[in-house]
């Protein structure tokens, strides 16, 4: 294996979870996770997702199982570091069921726009991966990133930043 997660070693660590935790329950995967799983070349340091519910043992289960496989999972409140786009929860995407675990992919335009605002080299190439795979499309994303720019500085995001960072991906996609 090379440095980072590919799908293989995801899907892994999805598998090893479905069959250990037995409730039904939603997972959503987000970031390079989300994107290497939807067939991007980049592999990702790190699994992140997001869970619907709060459990204690489901916490406590996803970190075993981490653990077990020595792979990095974060649990990330999305909600906590992006103005959530209007409707999001309506554009996951059903990715497959793991045991009693429904695995989604979360909203495309909410991992765009986390991506614009951090803005690194990679970032903008993950944007340009869901631009290509046409799992977003450049007028929508510049509807989110006006839509979250007056809360921006509530999840410390300079909305000036989500301008620059939108024109290199303008500039890179044309």
């Amino acid at each position: 294996m090379g440095r980072g997660l590919a799908t293989e070693e995801i899907r892994s660590f999805l598998i090893r979870l479905g069959q250990q935790y037995p409730k039904p329950t939603n997972l959503y995967l987000l970031g390079g996770s989300a994107l290497c799983y939807l067939g991007s070349p980049r592999r990702t340091i790190d699994i992140d997702i997001a869970v619907d519910i709060s459990s204690k043992k489901l916490i406590d289960k996803i970190s075993a199982v981490a653990d077990e496989l020595h792979v990095e999972v974060e649990i990330i409140p999305i909600d906590e570091f992006i103005p959530m786009p209007s409707n999001s929860t309506a554009r996951h995407q059903v990715l497959e069921k793991f045991g009693d675990i429904d695995v989604y992919i979360f909203d495309p335009y909410s991992i765009a726009l986390s991506k614009l605002a951090r803005g690194f080299d990679t970032d903008i190439q993950d944007i340009l991966f869901l631009l290509g795979q046409g799992l977003i499309e450049f007028d929508i994303l510049v509807k989110f990133v006006e839509e979250a720019k007056p809360a921006a500085w509530d999840y410390d995001i300079d909305p000036d930043d989500l301008t620059t960072h939108l024109e290199v991906v303008r500039k890179l996609s044309s």
